[in-house]
């Protein structure tokens, strides 16, 4: 007796089921029906356009990734892709950066530079406006478009490059660990940790650093026409806020991202209130990419060491 009452609910429910996709396209549908009609009685945009392209997190040479729960990278190749599209669409008249990073890579910070100046050769105006932060490779590229918009608490400068390395030869030593490398020449394992950098590898590595900053010093000094006694004289590796970069050059004007936007229509000649077009980023992309990322991989990497360690002495764990 209790099959054919379980038989009653098979239909409707397989109703429901069916129907339920339909629902859903049918919704999404209506809301972007709505959204249109009301774009309607919105302001009169002008046909020429003004490209958006956001960099946000550390700049890599590569491609851009995105986790989870944060820690998202901004490749150059995405950017740089993005940019080139502006550049070659006819319609785009600017392009207005949107910077948010501290910085990171000095090839990415220059691929992106170097797009952005080609795009300025082209006659294309390249405005940046900058978030809480656009510092060392983030000012780096900022340096290459033709105005710069800060807010007045924004983080900026740092004109600088950094290398860092921990020698870990004491502490493996203490709990009895004896690494061993095998390598084809005496500066393979620099920097590697195993053991206190020789005179040679500093000097070796001083010269990298100097040279990577005579190319920073000489990439601000081009894109801000600023004489490069005078940008050495910033370089130090000090940060400023927006109100004082504004005072020794860094930055033209204090304001956001509307200012930047209005100023960028200006200086394009675009008359009437600009279409800003934004290329989306593709977010399972992104994810995919930040669960690849070699950020992430060594980050898992460093974790993983840090446990073996605290295993095999506990007297360190704080």
């Amino acid at each position: 007796m209790e099959t054919p009452r379980r038989s009653r609910w098979i239909i409707p429910t397989a109703l429901i089921v069916g129907c339920l996709p339909w629902l859903i396209l049918f919704t999404i549908g209506m809301v972007w029906f709505i959204t249109k009609l009301a774009g309607l009685s919105g302001p009169v945009y002008s046909s020429d356009k003004i490209a958006l392209v956001r960099i946000s997190g550390v700049i890599t040479a590569g491609q851009s990734s995105a986790g989870l729960f944060g820690g998202s990278t901004a490749g150059s190749e995405r950017i740089v892709k993005q940019l080139e599209k502006a550049r070659l669409d006819d319609s785009v008249k600017a392009i207005l950066l949107r910077i948010n990073s501290p910085g990171g890579s000095p090839a990415g910070s220059q691929e992106v530079y170097d797009e952005i100046m080609r795009i300025r050769k082209q006659g294309k105006v390249v405005v940046t406006s900058m978030g809480d932060v656009a510092a060392s490779g983030g000012y780096y590229i900022a340096s290459a478009s033709d105005k710069i918009y800060a807010n007045g608490s924004t983080i900026t400068g740092s004109i600088g490059v950094i290398f860092e390395t921990t020698d870990m030869s004491s502490l493996y030593k203490k709990i009895g660990i004896e690494p061993e490398v095998i390598k084809t020449g005496k500066y393979k394992d620099t920097g590697g940790g195993l053991r206190k950098l020789t005179p040679d590898e500093r000097k070796l590595i001083r010269g990298i650093i100097d040279d990577t900053f005579d190319q920073f010093i000489r990439a601000v000094s081009v894109g801000r026409k600023m004489p490069r006694a005078r940008v050495r004289q910033l370089a130090d590796g000090r940060v400023f806020t927006g109100r004082q970069a504004k005072k020794i050059g860094l930055v033209d004007a204090i304001g956001g991202l509307q200012e930047a936007k209005a100023a960028t229509a200006r200086q394009a000649g675009i008359k009437g209130e600009p279409k800003v077009i934004e290329y989306e980023k593709d977010f399972w992309a992104n994810l995919r990419g930040g669960a690849e990322s070699e950020s992430m991989r060594a980050a898992q990497r460093d974790e993983a060491i840090i446990r073996r360690l605290l295993q095999m002495a506990p007297e360190l764990a704080p």
